[in-house]
Protein backbone atom coordinates (compact mmCIF):
# COMPACT_ATOMS: atom_id res chain seq x y z
CA UNK A 1 0.00 0.00 0.00
CA UNK A 2 1.31 3.43 -0.93
CA UNK A 3 1.99 5.57 2.13
CA UNK A 4 -0.01 8.76 2.57
CA UNK A 5 1.84 11.98 1.83
CA UNK A 6 2.73 14.39 4.61
CA UNK A 7 1.68 18.02 4.18
CA UNK A 8 3.08 21.00 6.06
CA UNK A 9 2.32 24.71 6.10
CA UNK A 10 4.08 27.81 7.39
CA UNK A 11 3.70 31.58 7.21
CA UNK A 12 5.71 33.76 4.84
CA UNK A 13 6.65 37.38 5.48
CA UNK A 14 6.67 39.57 8.55
CA UNK A 15 3.93 41.19 10.57
CA UNK A 16 3.65 44.97 10.63
CA UNK A 17 1.04 47.53 11.70
CA UNK A 18 -0.08 50.52 9.65
CA UNK A 19 -2.11 53.64 10.39
CA UNK A 20 -4.79 54.97 8.06
CA UNK A 21 -4.05 58.53 9.19
CA UNK A 22 -7.28 58.76 11.18
CA UNK A 23 -6.03 57.02 14.28
CA UNK A 24 -7.00 53.52 13.13
CA UNK A 25 -4.32 50.82 13.24
CA UNK A 26 -4.51 47.75 11.02
CA UNK A 27 -2.17 44.78 10.46
CA UNK A 28 -0.34 43.95 7.25
CA UNK A 29 2.12 41.29 6.18
CA UNK A 30 5.21 42.39 4.26
CA UNK A 31 6.74 40.08 1.66
CA UNK A 32 9.61 41.21 -0.54
CA UNK A 33 8.88 44.80 0.40
CA UNK A 34 5.22 44.61 -0.64
CA UNK A 35 2.39 45.09 1.86
CA UNK A 36 -0.51 42.63 1.92
CA UNK A 37 -3.74 43.43 3.76
CA UNK A 38 -5.43 40.39 5.29
CA UNK A 39 -9.01 40.09 6.50
CA UNK A 40 -9.48 39.00 10.15
CA UNK A 41 -9.85 35.33 9.31
CA UNK A 42 -6.78 35.34 7.06
CA UNK A 43 -4.78 37.18 9.73
CA UNK A 44 -5.80 34.57 12.29
CA UNK A 45 -4.61 31.70 10.08
CA UNK A 46 -1.38 33.52 9.21
CA UNK A 47 -0.73 34.19 12.91
CA UNK A 48 -1.28 30.52 13.74
CA UNK A 49 1.38 29.56 11.17
CA UNK A 50 3.90 32.25 12.06
CA UNK A 51 6.99 30.50 13.49
CA UNK A 52 5.27 27.13 13.22
CA UNK A 53 5.56 24.21 10.80
CA UNK A 54 2.21 22.46 10.97
CA UNK A 55 0.15 19.83 9.22
CA UNK A 56 -3.52 20.62 8.65
CA UNK A 57 -4.77 18.92 11.80
CA UNK A 58 -2.48 21.11 13.92
CA UNK A 59 -3.43 24.23 11.94
CA UNK A 60 -7.04 23.40 12.74
CA UNK A 61 -6.28 22.88 16.44
CA UNK A 62 -4.30 26.11 16.87
CA UNK A 63 -6.80 28.08 14.78
CA UNK A 64 -9.79 26.96 16.86
CA UNK A 65 -7.87 27.70 20.04
CA UNK A 66 -6.99 31.22 18.82
CA UNK A 67 -10.43 32.25 17.56
CA UNK A 68 -12.42 30.69 20.40
CA UNK A 69 -12.69 34.02 22.22
CA UNK A 70 -12.44 36.36 19.23
CA UNK A 71 -15.43 38.18 17.71
CA UNK A 72 -14.53 36.67 14.34
CA UNK A 73 -17.11 36.30 11.60
CA UNK A 74 -15.81 33.47 9.45
CA UNK A 75 -16.50 34.05 5.78
CA UNK A 76 -15.12 30.73 4.53
CA UNK A 77 -14.00 27.34 5.77
CA UNK A 78 -10.51 26.96 7.22
CA UNK A 79 -9.55 24.87 4.18
CA UNK A 80 -10.67 27.59 1.79
CA UNK A 81 -8.98 30.34 3.79
CA UNK A 82 -5.72 28.38 3.95
CA UNK A 83 -5.89 27.66 0.21
CA UNK A 84 -6.41 31.37 -0.52
CA UNK A 85 -3.36 32.30 1.59
CA UNK A 86 -1.25 29.72 -0.27
CA UNK A 87 -2.45 31.12 -3.61
CA UNK A 88 -1.57 34.66 -2.51
CA UNK A 89 1.90 33.52 -1.42
CA UNK A 90 1.32 34.46 2.22
CA UNK A 91 1.52 30.83 3.31
CA UNK A 92 3.84 28.14 1.93
CA UNK A 93 2.89 24.48 1.64
CA UNK A 94 5.00 21.38 1.16
CA UNK A 95 4.25 17.73 0.45
CA UNK A 96 6.28 14.54 0.67
CA UNK A 97 6.06 10.85 1.51
CA UNK A 98 8.20 11.42 4.62
CA UNK A 99 8.47 14.31 7.06
CA UNK A 100 11.98 15.32 5.83
CA UNK A 101 10.76 15.26 2.22
CA UNK A 102 7.71 17.38 3.06
CA UNK A 103 9.79 19.89 5.04
CA UNK A 104 12.25 20.23 2.19
CA UNK A 105 9.41 20.75 -0.27
CA UNK A 106 7.99 23.38 2.09
CA UNK A 107 11.19 25.32 2.73
CA UNK A 108 13.41 24.83 -0.32
CA UNK A 109 12.08 27.82 -2.26
CA UNK A 110 11.76 30.19 0.70
CA UNK A 111 14.42 32.78 1.49
CA UNK A 112 15.80 32.93 5.03
CA UNK A 113 15.97 36.35 6.72
CA UNK A 114 17.61 36.55 10.16
CA UNK A 115 15.85 38.74 12.70
CA UNK A 116 19.21 39.82 14.09
CA UNK A 117 19.70 41.73 10.85
CA UNK A 118 17.30 44.44 12.06
CA UNK A 119 16.74 45.70 15.62
CA UNK A 120 13.41 47.14 14.43
CA UNK A 121 12.33 43.74 13.13
CA UNK A 122 13.30 42.14 16.43
CA UNK A 123 11.27 44.72 18.35
CA UNK A 124 8.23 44.15 16.14
CA UNK A 125 8.66 40.41 16.65
CA UNK A 126 9.01 40.86 20.41
CA UNK A 127 5.74 42.78 20.69
CA UNK A 128 3.99 40.34 18.36
CA UNK A 129 5.06 37.50 20.64
CA UNK A 130 3.63 39.33 23.66
CA UNK A 131 0.43 40.74 22.17
CA UNK A 132 -0.63 38.27 19.49
CA UNK A 133 0.94 34.98 20.52
CA UNK A 134 0.57 35.63 24.27
CA UNK A 135 4.11 34.41 24.91
CA UNK A 136 5.22 35.16 28.51
CA UNK A 137 7.65 38.07 28.81
CA UNK A 138 10.29 35.74 30.27
CA UNK A 139 10.29 33.68 27.05
CA UNK A 140 9.86 36.60 24.66
CA UNK A 141 12.94 38.41 25.96
CA UNK A 142 15.07 35.43 24.91
CA UNK A 143 14.80 36.91 21.42
CA UNK A 144 17.54 39.33 22.49
CA UNK A 145 19.76 36.78 24.25
CA UNK A 146 22.75 35.07 22.63
CA UNK A 147 21.55 31.62 21.54
CA UNK A 148 23.33 28.28 21.88
CA UNK A 149 23.46 26.99 18.31
CA UNK A 150 24.73 23.86 16.59
CA UNK A 151 27.46 24.10 13.96
CA UNK A 152 24.92 23.72 11.14
CA UNK A 153 22.65 26.37 12.66
CA UNK A 154 25.56 28.79 13.05
CA UNK A 155 26.65 28.22 9.44
CA UNK A 156 23.11 28.74 8.11
CA UNK A 157 22.58 31.85 10.23
CA UNK A 158 25.91 33.38 9.22
CA UNK A 159 25.28 32.70 5.52
CA UNK A 160 21.79 34.22 5.71
CA UNK A 161 23.29 37.33 7.29
CA UNK A 162 25.64 37.74 4.33
CA UNK A 163 23.03 37.54 1.56
CA UNK A 164 19.41 36.74 0.79
CA UNK A 165 19.60 33.01 0.06
CA UNK A 166 16.98 30.31 -0.22
CA UNK A 167 16.88 27.11 1.81
CA UNK A 168 17.91 25.12 -1.28
CA UNK A 169 20.91 27.42 -1.72
CA UNK A 170 21.76 26.95 1.96
CA UNK A 171 21.61 23.18 1.47
CA UNK A 172 24.22 23.48 -1.29
CA UNK A 173 26.35 25.72 0.94
CA UNK A 174 26.32 23.10 3.70
CA UNK A 175 26.93 20.32 1.15
CA UNK A 176 30.02 22.09 -0.25
CA UNK A 177 31.08 23.70 3.05
CA UNK A 178 30.70 27.18 1.58
CA UNK A 179 31.13 29.95 4.14
CA UNK A 180 31.26 33.10 2.00
CA UNK A 181 28.32 34.36 -0.09
CA UNK A 182 28.87 38.05 0.61
CA UNK A 183 27.86 39.49 -2.74
CA UNK A 184 26.29 38.39 -6.01
CA UNK A 185 29.62 37.49 -7.57
CA UNK A 186 30.52 35.11 -4.74
CA UNK A 187 27.02 33.61 -4.76
CA UNK A 188 27.25 32.89 -8.48
CA UNK A 189 30.75 31.45 -8.15
CA UNK A 190 29.88 29.27 -5.15
CA UNK A 191 26.42 28.04 -6.20
CA UNK A 192 25.96 28.50 -9.93
CA UNK A 193 29.37 28.11 -11.55
CA UNK A 194 28.66 24.65 -12.98
CA UNK A 195 26.86 24.07 -16.27
CA UNK A 196 23.73 22.51 -14.76
CA UNK A 197 22.58 24.59 -11.78
CA UNK A 198 20.17 27.50 -12.18
CA UNK A 199 17.94 29.36 -9.76
CA UNK A 200 15.00 27.49 -11.29
CA UNK A 201 16.32 23.96 -10.73
CA UNK A 202 18.53 24.22 -7.64
CA UNK A 203 15.71 23.02 -5.38
CA UNK A 204 15.30 19.83 -7.45
CA UNK A 205 19.06 19.27 -7.71
CA UNK A 206 19.54 19.57 -3.94
CA UNK A 207 16.66 17.22 -3.14
CA UNK A 208 19.08 14.28 -3.07
CA UNK A 209 21.97 16.07 -1.37
CA UNK A 210 23.71 14.13 1.41
CA UNK A 211 23.45 17.04 3.86
CA UNK A 212 19.95 18.11 2.84
CA UNK A 213 18.25 16.97 6.02
CA UNK A 214 20.87 18.54 8.31
CA UNK A 215 20.63 21.89 6.53
CA UNK A 216 16.83 21.88 6.43
CA UNK A 217 16.64 21.01 10.13
CA UNK A 218 19.02 23.88 10.88
CA UNK A 219 16.73 26.28 8.99
CA UNK A 220 13.65 24.83 10.68
CA UNK A 221 15.18 25.05 14.16
CA UNK A 222 16.19 28.68 13.65
CA UNK A 223 12.66 29.46 12.49
CA UNK A 224 10.98 27.64 15.38
CA UNK A 225 13.26 29.53 17.78
CA UNK A 226 12.05 32.77 16.15
CA UNK A 227 15.50 33.76 14.93
CA UNK A 228 14.60 33.95 11.23
CA UNK A 229 11.56 34.57 9.06
CA UNK A 230 10.80 33.41 5.53
CA UNK A 231 10.50 35.69 2.52
CA UNK A 232 10.09 35.47 -1.24
CA UNK A 233 11.78 37.36 -4.07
Amino acid sequence: MKSKNRNFYTAVGRFHTKSDGRGNIYPVVIISGQEYVLDPQEMSVWTVLNWRLLDFSMVDWHYNDLVRNLPLTETRTLEDCLSRLVTRGLVASGTGQTTPDALYDLLSGLYVVPLSKSIFLRLVTFFQMLLLDHVPFRKAKKLFEKPDLSDDEMQVLELSRQALVSTAELVKCVELDIIDVSGNEKIMEALYSDADTTCDNIADLMRGAKNREAAVMAVANLYLRRMVIFDRV
